[in-house]
């Protein structure tokens, strides 16, 4: 008589699917709490630079290594904390994130000056890289594919929130009690992430083959990621074909195949190669990439613009993004349940990337004398044609990939939207500054000055060290008005300048449009519509790839 072993019960596949209801409603709060911090940072700490600059005696140099450290360690980490949630659980690497998250914070705080402030920023990145990856994976162990939709939408919302309330708890704390507590405020609440996480959430992570990290592939990864982000960062202040920027993507690009290499040879790779063999999965990481480069590198100078056009302070500019996140909040949270209900999401992503395309083209319109009402109306729309994609592709990556691999198919995820963003922020300052260089004159001379006096301005204006676009505590006029040989014609080159800057950033926009385009085809001929599953299908993931969405 042959004796078949039992068939596995729902709570040994995934603990956290069969926790009640309350419980999941608990853990979810406590992973939004810690995503929402995590957010809050990166728009808080931007207001608040200038000040801590001051106080800490630091130059340009190491203003910009502020931000450079924390995006290098957020980056390279959560691919690694999104495979070793998928060896050890969930639970152990979101205590260990966070936790690393809030001493970084403690720390930067206590920065005594910006060498210490920099190397606390980049720990605090450490426990940042936990952060996003294994929030979202959590979502994917307590819910079925098909209950995630409502969930996942709110971390686009969650984003949102942090963004427009960003400068004003940045403003706040700078100017009340002191620029440390825009880091201390991060640890009585993540304390109650911490709490809620080691007290509820149940250990969660797949059976791979072997529990012997890839630690060469770790090493020739974080390398190549270093010159990569290190090289897009400084085209912000260099050219493509400086070392420092063209030299470290090439390297970067050079470490690529060595990378791809090790990965085909490891027994438990960093990045599992053969997860590009499931279409879904490439379509959606490709499409993720073109659209993190649509979305960040297009809206990076918005904020600039209210600023120096609008002559509003940061803060307010701020407040003028709302109709932006607004659209995003909306729409994410739109998406999660409409895909919920109807368990597709194909058509939705792609009707997602028309309505992005059709608010950057809008945006291609934008000009000094744009009314802000009609600005407004542009950036909702946009807002609605991104916010689905903050929330649909984590569902579509998620239900296409075994549940032994959700933890890194989820970083991968994470790092390919972060990289795009890189990417998209280095080609927009590209096409800015070209742009602003090129219509310079031109406006100059539409505004009403004589040729040769535009010419002597336009090449006051983009010398080296006179940066007239920079955003200062006074006006462009009132810069102006201190040079005795504008005096008459102030208001023109004001005119002319406002303009020129107005139609470059502009510009701007034709990339995302032309990049959101090719990712719409790529979904529209790529991406097969899988049904997603209900609970008592969950186990199918477990052990295999959906059928449907394999080449």
């Amino acid at each position: 008589m042959t004796t078949h072993a039992p068939e596995p019960s729902l709570q040994e596949l995934d603990p956290a699917l069969s926790l009640p209801h309350r419980r999941k409603m608990e853990i979810l709060f406590a992973v939004l709490l810690v995503v929402f911090l995590s957010a809050l940072d990166q728009t808080i700490v931007g207001v608040a630079l200038p000040r801590i600059v001051g106080d800490l005696g630091g130059t340009n140099e190491l203003y910009t290594w502020v931000i450079t450290s924390y995006l290098l360690t957020a980056t390279i980490t959560g691919v690694f904390y999104g495979k070793l949630s998928d060896i050890f659980g969930r639970r152990l690497m979101l205590l260990f994130g966070v936790s690393v998250f809030l001493l970084g914070s403690a720390l930067c705080g206590l920065s005594w000056n910006m060498e210490s402030l920099v190397v606390f920023r980049g720990l605090q990145g450490v426990g940042a890289g936990a952060i996003m990856p294994i929030s979202l994976a959590v979502i994917g162990d307590l819910f079925s594919p098909r209950e995630r939709g409502r969930y996942q939408g709110l971390f686009g919302a969650v984003f949102g929130v942090a963004s427009v309330i960003g400068p004003f708890i940045g403003g706040i704390l700078t100017d009340g009690p002191g620029w440390h507590w825009i880091f201390f405020v991060n640890l009585p609440l993540g304390a109650v992430t911490l709490f809620i996480v080691w007290r509820y959430l149940p250990s969660v992570h797949g059976e791979p083959e072997t529990r012997e990290l890839d630690y060469l592939g770790a090493a020739v990864f974080a390398v190549g990621v270093v010159f990569l982000l290190l090289g897009l960062t400084n085209k912000q202040s260099g050219e493509w074909t400086d070392v420092n920027v063209g030299g470290f993507i090439l390297i970067a690009a050079l470490i690529t195949p060595v990378f791809l290499l090790i990965e085909s040879r490891a027994r438990e790779p960093i990045v599992p190669l053969d997860l590009f063999r499931n279409r879904n999965y490439s379509v959606t990481i490709g499409a993720t990439f073109l659209t993190a480069i649509a979305f960040f590198g297009a809206i990076i100078f918005l904020p600039r613009w209210f600023q120096f056009v609008q002559e509003v302070t940061p803060t307010e500019s701020g407040l003028y993004l709302l109709p932006l996140m607004g659209g995003v909040i909306i729409s994410s949270v739109g998406a999660g349940i409409v895909i919920s209900r109807r368990g597709h999401f194909k058509r939705l992503l792609v009707g997602a990337l028309v309505v992005l395309a059709v608010g950057l083209y809008l945006m291609t319109g934008l000009s000094a004398s744009t009314e802000m009402p009609t600005l407004w109306v542009w950036m909702f729309i946009t807002g609605l044609g991104v916010g689905p994609t903050l929330s649909a592709f984590t569902i579509v990556i998620q239900a296409s990939v075994p549940f032994s691999k959700l933890g890194v198919a989820t970083g991968n995820l994470t790092f390919f939207r972060q990289v795009g963003a890189s990417v998209g922020l280095a080609l927009v300052g590209t096409v800015f500054a070209d742009s602003f260089r090129e219509r310079l004159g031109p406006e100059l001379i539409t505004a009403g000055l004589p040729e040769d006096t535009a010419v002597t301005v336009e090449r006051f204006a983009t010398a080296g060290g006179a940066d007239l676009t920079q955003v200062s505590d006074i006006t462009l006029s009132e810069q102006l008005a201190q040079v005795p040989q504008l005096a008459g014609i102030v208001e023109q080159v004001v005119a002319g300048i406002y303009q020129a800057f107005s139609l470059a950033i502009a510009d701007t926009f034709w990339v995302g449009l032309a990049v959101t385009l090719v990712a719409m085809v790529l979904l529209a001929v790529g991406l097969r519509d899988l049904p997603l599953r209900h609970v008592g299908e969950r186990h199918v993931a477990a052990t295999q790839d959906p059928p449907a969405a394999v080449a």
